[in-house]
């Protein structure tokens, strides 16, 4: 079939052709030619369709088709003739190379109905190859001594035909001393051999040339052929003899080269060139022979070309070859050898096996860290090798086996200490010098969680003005870890706590990553002075660590509340109504004005003064107590008048405040001296208010007060009776009642007097207290004034910090009793300027007094004494109602709105027994005084979250402890 019929038939109709072949049962049968190869394309191999028994017509309606098994189609059949054609050239050596069988399969396709039948064409070898020799010529060269019988194989030809048609046989030229004789191989093979058939005479004949032909078996013969080339050799009958066949030596490794090594002596019997011996080394001899050592050819000598190395090989064997000059040439040879002797010339090696890094910094002790392993390539001593490692590591080297080491951990470890450790371990050999070496490898620390945050500042106080806006920023707390990543990423956060019954979160929030606290609420001085916070710093580390610190919040106090009137009382329609006798002289009292301011310090200082008016000289009044007097005498005709004023109360705040008061003075006879001002206060608050019941708190006020008074003076008394000095005759108790008493401030030099600042409540003020600073005794003993019996202040034996937190500052107890025994002239420093003075009411000196320039008001007369007694008595009674903690339980009936935050602020009070000096103004003492101020605040210890707070008691201050001795001694 053609190839445009194998194309139609191809694709698809093949694969349903197959399909047919698996489905249908069919007759097969089987048919066999047979063709030479070689044979031209288009040459009949047999009939298919006359074997088949089938007409050329019957082919081609059956659609007859060859397939051959291999993969070149070497067959077709022709349709016409229904032929088997040779299609492509056959070479049966490229198909089946030297097998004895050759053949090729075929398959022939018939349809309608479908068979199948195989076809065998064996291919018949034919002659076509003539024998080959691998070289045009062969060069022998044969001893003219070789006995006769003596063998010598020749190179084999090749014919790649097969049967008959393959090498048969060989023959040589005809000659009289050689020879030819085939051999057969196991697989059947021939090769050829030349023997000697008669002794050589080389002097006769000095070569042969001979030609050498293969002959193969096919018809034609063909035949390939080869030239032999045999030269004759002269006999040399000696060969050269050495004196030692086998020499020994030693040799120093790294001897310097062409140290000689040895010399080597040989002989050979022959003369002439047959005698003449030259020594070489063998062609067997190893190259690195050959690189380290020379030998001399004329003498024999064996000298060092190259660098021995014992570590390289400790022994050499070198084969030395003497030549005689005969042709053949003669051979002896001699075995010398070598042996290297060892010098400590190699280091230590240090070969890191195995390195962990990082490890934690917790790893336990013996926790391996590096294998190392070390070696010396020297022997004995000087490959013994010890390893080190650095000290101050905490490392350590454990031997495993052999020159194998681990080295392990020998103690804690810290990142944050040392993040990375250096490890150097050294390698020292046992030679003579020593030898050594050392690595170098870095053993780095992973971080854990072993650190807290630290904070910045063990405490943080901070000061906030009242009336902040809400979010206002407060303050910022700053911690650190020096751990790394997540153990030391901080947050911020706030312990819930309460602070006047709100929680602590209604106050304050913190950013947890900045830590920065803002404020929730505006916040109020009058209502909270201080409270504090408890920040936590917490990492993100596994297990988290925490730690907690305090900040301390103060509420500055702002100008933010006017003054007010808290004695006398009187209606804010009607003003206040005074009577004053016509008969009394100029600076007369005709009452005393008490404002109160609720703001603390320096916004709580009070200055009264007159507004201008018709009737403004009439009549003038304390800048600093509010005492308003008379300004000159009454004349006869002035009885029954009636003047009215208005009194200014201001602040010492920035801006300042200021409220007033109308008062109308009547000059009447009917009011006597002494009890005008009691009349001009009680009577007229009765009746305007109506509230007996005051009345009745202040008259239970004075009695109780006064009841205290006499216990404390019969309890001082009894003690002075008791510890009454017989040497004295007086006790002790009362050290400071005389200027006689001088002496016994020496004798009790342990007995200290102290400054202690009270920070309890709302009212904060100094006091000077004495005695013992032991803090397991707490005594108190009254101590008088030098200038009258009035006892100005209580000298306490108290700890330096006592229980309702107060801080002590001791004083000279010298320099007290210098200013008991001696008044002194009052200091410039110690003088007001026209700025204010301290106290809510405050002092003058009278009104020939000026401003800035006086000294502290004198000791206060009989009937002042009365007057303030009462009025403190009013205070308290009224002032009881409301006030919790740090109130000095003050009356529950008095007005809600009142607590001591109204009542003046004595920190700035500071009035010194027995001196008549006052605190300056000028900047530089205040400046001063706010120093030593906020030391003592920042000394106070922080209040304890698990405890509930104790009320604190009432505090004393200078101007309550006169009240108490006015009160006494009334």
């Amino acid at each position: 079939m053609d190839s445009k019929q194998r194309k139609r038939s191809g694709g698809g109709r093949l694969w349903r052709l197959c399909f047919y072949l698996a489905c249908l049962s069919c007759a097969s049968a089987q048919l066999s030619y047979s063709v030479s190869e070689e044979l031209s394309p288009g040459s009949v191999v047999g009939n298919i369709a006359r074997d088949l028994g089938l007409t050329a017509q019957g082919i081609v309606q059956r659609r007859l088709r060859v397939v051959s098994e291999s993969t070149t189609q070497y067959f077709e059949v022709k349709q016409a003739t229904g032929d088997l054609v040779i299609k492509l050239n056959i070479d049966r050596e490229q198909l089946c190379e030297r097998s004895s069988a050759c053949s090729l399969h075929l398959q022939l396709l018939l349809e309608e109905p479908l068979e199948i039948h195989r076809v065998v064409v064996d291919i018949m070898d034919v002659n076509d190859n003539a024998p080959q020799f691998s070289t045009s010529n062969i060069s022998l060269e044969i001893s003219e001594a070789a006995a006769p019988g003596t063998k010598f194989r020749l190179e084999s030809a090749h014919d790649p035909d097969v049967g008959t048609n393959s090498l048969r046989s060989y023959h040589i030229a005809a000659n009289d001393f050689f020879i030819l004789r085939l051999e057969t191989k196991i697989d059947g093979s021939t090769f050829p051999e030349l023997l000697v058939n008669k002794p050589l005479d080389r002097e006769t004949q000095a070569s042969f040339r001979l030609l050498l032909t293969a002959v193969d078996g096919g018809q034609p013969v063909k035949s390939g052929s080869t030239l032999m080339l045999i030269k004759i050799l002269d006999v040399n009958d000696n060969a050269p003899v050495f004196d030692e066949p086998v020499k020994k030596v030693r040799l120093l490794e790294n001897v310097a080269r062409g140290t000689l090594v040895t010399k080597l002596n040989a002989t050979d019997a022959d003369s002439d060139n047959n005698g003449e011996i030259s020594f070489l080394f063998s062609k067997y001899t190893p190259e690195r022979v050959v690189n380290l050592f020379s030998v001399d050819s004329k003498s024999g000598e064996i000298r060092v070309k190259g660098d021995v190395d014992y570590e390289k090989a400790t022994a050499y064997h070198i084969t030395v070859q003497a030549r005689d000059g005969g042709s053949p040439a003669m051979e002896g040879s001699c075995n010398v050898i070598v042996d290297i002797i060892d010098v400590n010339d190699n280091a230590p090696e240090v070969t890191l096996t195995k390195v962990t890094s990082p490890i934690r910094e917790d790893s336990a002790p013996e926790t391996v860290i590096a294998l190392i392993s070390a070696r010396d390539l020297d022997s004995a001593a000087n490959g013994e090798v010890t390893l080190t490692v650095q000290p101050g590591l905490p490392f350590k080297l454990n031997a495993a086996f052999g020159m194998h080491y681990s080295l392990t951990t020998a103690g804690n470890l810290d990142r944050e200490t040392v993040p990375e450790y250096t490890v150097v371990i050294k390698a020292t050999d046992a030679g003579s010098p020593p030898l050594s070496s050392q690595t170098t490898f870095v053993v780095k620390l992973s971080d854990v969680n072993d650190n807290a945050p630290t904070f910045s500042q063990p405490s943080y106080s901070v000061d906030i003005p009242e009336n902040n806006a809400p979010s206002a920023p407060i303050a910022a707390v700053s911690a650190t870890d020096p751990d790394l990543g997540d153990n030391a990423r901080i947050s911020y956060s706030i312990f819930p706590s309460m602070v006047q019954g709100s929680p602590i979160s209604s106050y304050v929030y913190i950013n947890p990553e900045s830590g920065h606290i803002h404020s929730m609420r505006s916040l109020d001085h009058e209502q909270l002075k201080a409270f504090r916070i408890e920040v936590q710093a917490r990492d993100a580390g596994v297990p988290q660590r925490t730690a907690n610190v305090t900040v301390h919040v103060f509420v500055v106090d702002v100008n933010d509340n006017v003054p007010v009137v808290v004695h006398p009382s009187y209606l804010k329609d009607k003003g206040l109504q005074f009577t004053v006798a016509p008969s009394v002289g100029p600076g007369h009292l005709i009452n005393k004005l008490v404002g109160v301011d609720a703001d603390s310090g320096h916004n709580a200082w009070l200055f009264y003064s007159i507004a201008s008016g018709p009737d403004a000289g009439m009549f003038r009044i304390g800048a600093h107590n509010g005492e308003l007097r008379t300004a000159r005498k009454w004349a006869e005709d002035e009885e029954g008048s009636t003047y009215d004023i208005m009194v200014i109360i201001q602040d010492n705040g920035d801006p300042p405040k200021s409220s007033s008061v109308n008062i109308t003075v009547t000059v009447d006879e009917k009011v006597t001296t002494n009890d005008a001002p009691a009349k001009s206060r009680h009577p007229p608050f009765y009746h305007r208010t109506g509230m007996s019941d005051i009345t009745l708190y202040l008259i239970i006020s004075i009695a109780c007060v006064s009841a205290v008074c006499f216990i404390t003076f019969v309890i001082i008394m009894v003690r002075c009776l008791r510890h009454r000095d017989p040497g004295l005759g007086e006790s002790d108790c009362c050290c400071c009642y005389g200027r006689h008493r001088t002496s016994r401030y020496h004798q009790r030099p342990s007995k200290d007097l102290h400054l202690q600042l009270n920070t309890d409540g709302p009212i904060r003020y100094m006091e000077v207290v004495g005695g013992s600073q032991d803090p397991n005794t707490r005594t108190y003993r009254p101590c008088y004034s030098t200038l009258s019996s009035r006892s100005d202040f209580v000298f306490m034996k108290t700890p330096m910090l006592s229980q309702n937190n107060t801080l002590n500052m001791t004083l000279s107890r010298k320099h007290l009793m210098n200013s008991a025994n001696e008044q002194k002239p009052p200091n410039n420093d110690w003088r007001f300027t026209q700025g204010p003075r301290p106290g809510p009411s405050g002092a003058t000196g009278g009104p020939e007094v000026a401003m800035g320039t006086g000294p502290w008001p004198q000791p206060p007369t009989e009937a002042e004494q009365l007057q303030a007694l009462m009025a403190a008595a009013n205070e308290v009674s009224e002032a009881t109602a409301t006030l919790g903690p740090g109130t000095m339980g003050l009356s529950t009936r008095y007005s809600p709105q009142f607590t001591l935050q109204h009542v003046p602020d004595y920190r700035q009070n500071v009035y010194i027994p027995g001196s008549t000096a006052t605190l300056t103004s000028n900047p530089q003492q205040q400046q001063q005084q706010a120093t030593a101020q906020q030391a003592a605040q920042q000394a106070l210890p922080p209040p304890q979250v698990s405890a509930q707070p104790e009320p604190p008691k009432a505090a004393q201050t200078p101007a309550s402890k006169k009240k108490s001795t006015k009160k006494e001694k009334k």
